[in-house]
């Protein structure tokens, strides 16, 4: 593999301080060194003198002389000189053995937070100083690995609500990521925060080198990040781009790795297959049942307590579209017809019919499945599953009173919809109550509840988080939802 093809963010300001440095003569001086921690660049080697930058953790520089505890050195980008002391600087190594001295401090570094900007400071030196083969194998694949962890680490940092990216340390890890050739996006999340992402091209050459399935798994997942999703995307490009994310996912083999891994791949799988199918579905292709067969893959006592808000996420996102691809155009309950019949604009209407005669219609741009229907033993009572949003899905609930058949609409939480599921879980013998489940996440935060609904007013009667702690799911919950609702889990 060329040279070029790994050199991925290219370390420019440390390529040209380098080179530069290792060309002279004599052999001690000029020679590169790397910012240990944030200092200021002083006109004169005294503490007193004048400052004439402040330099970041991780900016290459060229050490020219020294004097005392004092470092005289070159900064190429600003194209200033000054001093440092000799403790302020770490000296990049050179010659024969330099390149797996390199890779060892950066090991170091990787275990340390805080360090990001001088970690990718070393990671640009390791690409420097490495021969052709060993950018080529695991030490190059080793660098990368590293160098994508850093820029995430920056990013995460940067999206944390009380993070100022322009001011203090912050900025100067960012200022020295974006001289190394890191490049980061900025999206409005759903809790009001910016957050902050990085475009993943290291990720991306790392795939692309004879890795570990540890390091490709890790870069899968960054390149695959829900969080780091463009909001504003239209239905055409999220598509694409979701297509795009599963190709990434296929390129793990999940066979080869360790259990919590293989956990967190295939929630990431379940999430996008359930993303996919609901696009294929507003499309009307045929919709392939992935999403289900890849969340049945997770194994939940191997999940970690870092995994518990991704399991949830993926849970919803699995749940919301598990009655996509179900053919029924129309289910007949004997005194009571239901059919889907298209409405104006590409809506989908559905049409109850009681002895043959129009009794209720709704219509709705999302996705309506008629196999999910349920009606109640006394007749008066029926719930179907429309999901309006990827990762939204809503209980339409018919009621017959004495003005006739009514619909109201049930959603996961009395707020803006984002994720989260409202479902069907069984019917109260009496015709006055319906078991219903839902789980949600608004503004960051996870709920899940089993209630107990009064059909008269849609008024939740009992609740617990748990059902095995209400009677009535013990008792009267659906078979079909037992076994097949993944909030059940």
């Amino acid at each position: 593999m060329r040279r070029f093809a790994l050199i991925v963010v290219a370390a420019a300001a440390a390529a040209i301080v380098i080179t530069q440095a290792e060309a002279a003569e004599p052999p001690a001086f000029p020679r590169a060194g790397l910012v240990s921690q944030d200092a200021p660049l002083r006109g004169a080697p005294r503490d007193t003198a004048s400052l004439q930058a402040q330099m970041g953790r991780g900016e290459a520089l060229e050490i020219r002389a020294e004097r005392g505890d004092h470092w005289q050195v070159w900064d190429y980008r600003r194209e200033r000189g000054g001093w440092l002391r000799k403790s302020q600087v770490l000296l990049v190594p050179r010659g024969e053995g330099a390149a797996a001295e390199l890779l060892s401090q950066l090991r170091l570094t990787r275990q340390q937070f805080g360090t990001e900007g001088l970690g990718l400071g070393l990671a640009a030196a390791y690409v420097q100083a490495a021969t052709p083969a060993e950018l080529a194998g695991a030490g190059g694949a080793e660098a990368l690995d590293a160098m994508g962890t850093f820029a995430e680490r920056i990013a995460d940092r940067a999206s944390v609500p009380t993070a100022r990216p322009t001011e203090g340390q912050l900025a100067a890890q960012m200022d020295v990521a974006a001289r190394y050739g890191l490049k980061f996006e900025q999206f409005e999340a759903e809790d009001g925060r910016v957050q902050v992402c990085y475009d993943g091209e290291v990720f991306r050459r790392l795939l692309a080198t004879p890795a570990v399935p540890e390091q490709r798994v890790r870069a899968a997942l960054a390149l695959t990040r829900p969080d780091c999703l463009n909001p504003r995307a239209t239905v055409r490009e999220a598509e694409a781009r979701d297509q795009w994310r599963q190709q990434v996912l296929a390129q793990v083999d999940a066979a080869t790795l360790a259990p919590h891994w293989k956990n967190r791949l295939s929630m990431r799988r379940a999430s996008v297959a359930a993303s996919l199918a609901f696009a294929q579905a507003r499309r009307g292709d045929a919709v392939q049942p992935q999403a289900l067969a890849e969340f049945a893959a997770i194994v939940p006592t191997e999940l970690t307590e870092d995994d518990q808000a991704a399991y949830a996420d993926a849970a919803m996102r699995v749940n919301a579209a598990r009655w996509l691809g179900s053919s029924a155009a129309a289910r007949d309950f004997g005194a009571v017809q239901l059919s889907l019949q298209p409405g104006a604009d590409g809506e989908r209407c559905v049409e109850l019919k009681e002895a043959g005669k129009p009794a209720a219609r709704r219509c709705s741009f999302g996705q309506v499945a008629l196999a999910s229907a349920s009606l109640n033993r006394e007749g008066r009572a029926l719930a179907l599953a429309v999901q309006p949003l990827d990762g939204w899905r809503e209980l339409w609930v018919f009621q017959k009173g004495r003005d006739g058949w009514r619909i109201d609409v049930m959603p996961p939480a009395p707020a803006q919809p984002g994720l989260g599921v409202a479902e069907f879980a069984g019917w109260v013998p009496g015709g006055a109550q319906m078991l219903l489940a839902r789980e949600f996440r608004a503004e960051g935060r996870y709920r899940r509840s089993f209630e107990v609904v009064a059909l008269a007013n849609l008024a939740t009667e009992r609740q617990s988080p748990e059902p095995a702690l209400l009677g009535a799911f013990q008792r009267w919950s659906d078979p079909a939802w037992r076994g097949g609702s993944p909030m059940r889990r």
